[in-house]
This record gives C-alpha cells, structure tokens and sequence, in this order.
C-alpha cells in the first residue's frame, strides 16, 4: 500500500499520516525532511519555492518510496504535493501510484494552526502562494480538516478498507 496524505502546510498531513502509518502498519516518510538546505532556507525566508527547487526534493522522495515499497513495506506519505504534476513525479519516481488523501479546509483555519505552531521553518505568510499553487486532486478522497484527527483517520480507514 502506497498513501500520499495531502495539502497545504498546516492542513495536519505529518499529524494524519503518523496516525495512519500507525493504523495500518506502514512506513511512514515525512516529505519536509527531504527538502535540501537550500529549500528550507528559501521558505524560512518567505520565499515561495519555484518548482526547479521541488523537482530534485519530489525526486528524492520518491526514490526513498521505492525502496521501501522493494522490501515489500508499505509506505504512508505527508508531502503537500500541490500540484498534479508533482503528484504524478512522485508516484513515477516511486514506481507505482497510490491513494491519495486530500486535507482540504478554509483559509483561515489553516492561517490560525500555522500561526500557532512553533518551531517550523515554514512561515504563515507563505499560505497565499501555496493556495494560489494548490491543484485540487479530482482522484483522491477529500477530507474536511475541521474534524477533529480521531474522525478524519476513522474516514480515511473506512475508505481504504473498500
């Protein structure tokens, strides 16, 4: 089993997937420790990643995917994985495709989660750009990021398990 969990930053993908990974025994891979120096001094910064900076962190990932998914593991994946083509490098580079869960929840709650955490290097003010870059998936199960984490990997069970 190959689960990419979705979304923009703030919308609860590390929480989600912990969680999932968890439940069904997989792998779980956090995408923000792949991004190089460069990239994450970037977006300390407030600057938007262009995606010439996503190719080689997409490609990275998904070469850590395929390796595990070798050794037979299933893998659970938190990567915002905005756009379709950065869905789609993943899953090549991976060698296989995978169930996507889209977190999806309104502007302002994510504003006020990503103004609450600390110690991140990925500032609030950059919200609008990964929006404004967001291609909702038209294949994946979307969930609502009000509810609360319980209720949103109870959804995710129920739909994986069909």
């Amino acid at each position: 089993m190959l689960v990419l969990v979705m979304g923009v930053s703030g919308s609860g993908k590390s929480t989600l997937g912990r969680m999932l990974a968890t439940a069904v025994g997989a792998e779980f891979l956090e995408a923000d420790t792949f991004h190089p120096p460069a990239n994450i001094a970037k977006m300390t910064r407030g600057t938007p990643l262009e995606d010439a900076d996503r190719w080689p962190w997409l490609d990275a990932i998904g070469a850590a995917i395929a390796g595990h998914r070798k050794e037979g593991r299933s893998v659970v994946l938190a990567c915002s994985a905005l756009k379709a083509a950065y869905r789609d490098r993943l899953f090549a580079r991976a060698g296989e495709a995978g169930r996507v869960v889209f977190l999806d929840g309104g502007e302002a709650l994510i504003a006020r989660r990503l103004g609450g955490r600390k110690g991140h290097y990925m500032p609030p003010t950059l919200l609008p750009s990964q929006i404004a870059t967001l291609e909702p998936p038209a294949d994946a199960l979307r969930v609502d990021i009000a509810l609360t984490p319980a209720e949103i990997l109870a959804q995710v069970l129920a739909t994986l398990r069909n």
